[in-house]
């Protein structure tokens, strides 16, 4: 395997400063959750229309009726994922909100489970108790803070589910064509989808200051494909699980950015419960034997 010009960790960083700041870009944005999600996406969308149609566009022929309904349904569910989580930004506080999304790996592990049959591990029912009891707690300790903040919780906690759900519906199609062309039919039918969302809610899709238009068309630039742009090229030299890890440092990020530019502080209960789902979820997808080969290497 060829070498990369520069070390992969290095895109990997840049990638997990990238996913951090799409809860921050949200704040900052002044419009309904569901036209900040719309743009989001509408821009993505044009700024992948020239290589789609240039190298990629072919790959719509291959695509099968069961191809294009588990897109449709992969869609939808990543056009709500966007309105309930970023809904979630309005009420409880960024490091509540995102430490919460990304419990998205165990979700995963159980739409698996009931989906494909995959068998449960040990290892994987104790990964998830600890990391449910880390949401539980920063849950408890925010709805002693408001109620309000306790909705903001339980919105992030479904918007979590729904983004797995899309995982799901969109992993079976991946295996045939190019992470290109399916991102663009996906992302494609979410705009639309949160299109006729705003136009039903009677939401305003403007005008906006020019100052909102540049949150809008930088959410779509850092988060959406920068980050996971540099996650994917990362994933020629380095492992999933690597990425996977690699991602848990996103709220952490983000609550450091969140305290800086807001003001958030945390209380106990939410950095307690924000290390317990990490450590949960760094239980799940961290293999334990290839970490003990290493160090009996080294020692």
């Amino acid at each position: 395997m060829d070498k990369p010009g520069i070390h992969p960790y290095i895109p990997i960083i840049i990638g997990v400063i990238s996913i951090s700041l799409s809860a921050i870009l949200v704040k900052l944005a002044n419009a309904d959750a569901g036209v900040i999600a719309f743009y989001r996406m509408l821009f993505s969308v044009v700024i992948m229309s020239p290589i789609f149609f240039y190298k990629y566009v072919h790959e719509i022929k291959i695509l099968s009726k069961r191809d294009w309904i588990f897109s449709s349904i992969a869609g939808i569910f990543l056009a709500f994922h966007f309105i309930l989580w970023f809904e979630s930004l309005n009420y409880t506080s960024v490091a509540s909100s995102t430490v919460l999304v990304t419990l998205q790996p165990l979700f995963a592990f159980v739409g698996t489970y009931f989906f494909f049959k995959e068998k449960l591990s040990a290892k994987t029912i104790i990964s998830g108790a600890v990391a449910i009891l880390g949401s539980v707690l920063i849950s408890w300790g925010d709805f002693k803070i408001s109620g309000t903040a306790f909705y903001g919780d339980i919105l992030a906690l479904i918007a979590c589910g729904l983004v797995t759900g899309y995982l799901l519906f969109g992993q079976d199609v991946r295996k045939r064509i190019t992470l290109i062309t399916y991102t663009m039919v996906v992302y494609s039918i979410s705009t639309v989808v949160l299109f006729f969302y705003v136009l039903l809610k009677g939401e305003s899709f403007g005008p906006y200051p020019a100052v909102d238009w540049m949150w809008f068309l930088l959410l779509a630039i850092i988060p959406n494909l920068l980050g996971h742009t540099l996650f994917n090229w990362a994933l020629k030299w380095v492992s999933t699980n690597v990425i996977s890890v690699a991602v848990l440092f996103e709220p952490i990020g983000a609550a450091i950015l969140a305290y800086f530019i807001f003001a958030e502080n945390l209380i106990a209960t939410q950095v307690i419960g924000g290390m317990i789902v990490i450590a949960g979820i760094m239980l799940f997808v961290v293999d334990f034997k290839i970490i003990s080969k290493f160090f009996r290497k080294i020692s």
